[in-house]
């Protein structure tokens, strides 16, 4: 494994549990950062080691100690530093171990942290994807549209909140727990996603597919009682489970309509179908649940003609009643595009050129496809060439690009 692929792996791991020992998260991040620059001189040739996440968190925490003593200018750093050092030495590796809280993972206790009242949602969300999920700013921006300065801004000024403040670094009380639950499904959502439809380089990324995953059955076994995390996790398994076939053997995007269904991973569909039947038992429907409902529709078709859009459509209507937002109504507009036809569905389109979707390619692209079934083949072109310009991501740039092409070559 290279020490890319442990940064990926590891780095929010290390992250909260230098945090939880060191009590700051600058640095905790500048610690756990060190340790990876002085893995990139050493391992090549010492040779990687056998636990790599531990050998980060344990070669960290020695060089924050040595970085507060040597910056020990005050009395109370020297006396943090022996402190650290002290209790370091005690209690061995054994200091960084998970505690035994309503909140069984360092990790899980970070985005509860990150997920203060004290901070706005954008800020939580923001955080807890730059120190659990190890994204890197222009990721994160991409996740919520907006400039990558002004992401750079928001991360820095949660930070110097959470420092200002003092908002302690521990799990909420059980009772709490519900409240806050909101932001952490959003964080767990937004980690998968960056890894289901990756800004660049690659359509997937698998290391984050897998800790969203993983975050998510964690949080659904915290809190069984709570139908909307089992929603995330169904939701979770069942667009996970088309991974293998939305990419085909050369790395090109296939669309769902031409995905071969034997690729899909049953065992996941089986597992989120399950959960999504328990949830409509619970009669407490929520936006994760109905998302959920929605893939398990697709997940029981065998083919894409015997999709029932009309089933489909309505949970989309449930949806947006719930969620009005501009993302939801697009998707809403694509099922209806199968229900009444693709001139139904070009009408909802457009009916959302003001709501701010512009700078969304997928917008663009859902146009695009609509007008290429209406013959529209030069305003389907534009509407190609319009989303191609706002992705950075080369394999979505291919496919749009291909997409393009094909209105040429049926040009009269």
């Amino acid at each position: 494994m290279t020490v890319e692929a442990v940064f990926r792996r590891e780095y929010g791991r290390c992250v909260a549990t230098l945090i939880r020992f060191l009590g700051d998260i600058d640095a905790a991040e500048e610690a756990v950062q060190d340790a990876f620059t002085v893995a990139v001189a050493r391992w090549p040739s010492d040779g990687q080691p056998p636990n790599p996440g531990a050998w980060i968190v344990t070669t960290a925490r020695n060089r924050a100690i040595d970085r507060l003593r040597r910056e020990s200018v005050r009395d109370e750093r020297h006396a943090q530093a022996h402190h650290l050092y002290g209790a370091a030495e005690a209690a061995g590796d054994d200091a960084l171990a998970p505690e035994e809280e309503t909140v069984p993972d360092d990790r899980l206790r970070l985005i509860f942290t990150c997920c203060h009242p004290a901070l706005n949602q954008p800020a939580q969300v923001a955080l807890t994807l730059r120190l659990l999920g190890g994204l890197e700013t222009p990721e994160i921006a991409r996740a919520f549209f907006v400039p990558e300065a002004t992401m750079a801004q928001r991360i820095v000024r949660a930070k110097r909140k959470i420092r200002n403040t003092r908002l302690p670094y521990r799990v909420p009380a059980e009772a709490e727990l519900p409240a806050r639950l909101k932001p952490v499904l959003a964080v767990v959502y937004l980690i998968f996603n960056e890894g289901y439809a990756a800004t660049a380089n690659s359509l997937i990324r698998l290391d984050l597919c897998a800790e969203g995953i993983r975050l998510a059955r964690v949080l659904a076994e915290l809190m069984p009682d709570e139908p909307e995390a089992q929603g995330l996790l169904a939701l979770l398994l069942l667009l996970h489970a088309r991974s293998a076939a939305r990419v085909s053997a050369d790395g090109s995007l296939v669309r769902l309509a031409e995905q071969d269904r034997r690729l899909w991973m049953r065992g996941l569909m089986a597992e989120g179908q399950a959960i999504v039947r328990a949830c409509v038992q619970r009669g407490r429907p929520g936006p994760y649940q109905i998302q959920a409902a929605i893939n398990a529709v697709h997940s029981v078709a065998p083919s894409f003609d015997s999709t029932d859009w009309h089933a489909i459509l309505t949970l989309y209507d449930q949806l947006y009643a719930l969620t009005p937002t501009p993302v939801v109504a697009l998707n809403r507009a694509v099922a209806l595009a199968e229900v009444r036809g693709p001139a139904a569905g070009l009408a909802a389109v457009d009916d959302l050129r003001s709501s701010g979707l512009n700078s969304y390619y997928l917008f663009h692209a859902s146009r695009a496809d609509l007008l290429r079934r209406l013959g529209r083949t030069t305003e389907a072109a534009a509407a190609y060439a319009a989303a191609r310009a706002l992705t950075a991501n080369p394999v979505e740039q291919a496919f749009l690009d291909t997409q393009r092409a094909t209105l040429r070559n049926h040009d009269p």
